[in-house]
C-alpha cells in the first residue's frame, strides 16, 4: 500500500546532505526521548522501552559514523558514550529524570551542529 508520508519521508532522508543527515538523528532522539517520558507517565513500559531503545540505536549510529581521525570526534564520541549510558540506566529504572538530562546534552549538540552548519555555510556562499 503507498504511503505517501513514507514515501516523503525517505526521499527527505535520501536527498539530505551529511550535516542534514546529523541534524535529523539529533532530531530523531529526542523525539524517542519525549515519546518515552510519556509512555514512563502512562505506565506504559513496553513502549518506554522500545522508545528508548530506538534513541540508543540512534547514539549508537552517531558513534559509528565518527571519523576518529579528529581530536572532536574522539570528544563526541566520549559525550555519545556518556548518553548511551544514561540512555541504558534510564530504561532500567524507567527514570525521566535521566531521560531529560539526555534530551538537554543532545538538545545542546543539535543548536551547536546547527550553529556551526550555518556559520560554514555562509562562509561558502560569501565567497561564491
Amino acid at each position: 500500500m503507498f504511503d505517501p508520508y513514507m514515501e516523503y519521508k525517505q526521499n527527505s532522508i535520501m536527498t539530505a546532505s551529511p550535516e542534514e543527515l546529523v541534524l535529523m538523528l539529533y532530531n530523531g532522539v529526542i523525539r524517542f526521548i519525549e515519546e518515552a517520558k510519556l509512555a514512563i507517565k502512562d505506565k506504559n513500559i513496553e513502549k518506554a522501552h522500545n522508545s528508548i531503545m530506538r534513541a540508543q540505536d540512534i547514539v549508537l549510529e552517531l558513534m559509528a559514523t565518527l571519523d576518529m581521525q579528529y581530536d572532536i570526534s574522539k570528544n563526541l564520541y566520549n559525550i555519545y558514550e556518556y548518553i548511551s549510558r544514561r540512555l541504558v540506566e534510564a530504561n532500567l529504572k524507567k527514570d525521566t529524570e535521566a531521560l531529560d538530562e539526555v534530551k538537554t546534552l543532545v538538545s545542546d549538540l543539535k543548536d551547536t551542529w546547527t550553529k556551526g552548519v550555518n556559520k560554514v555555510r555562509s562562509k561558502v556562499y560569501s565567497k561564491g
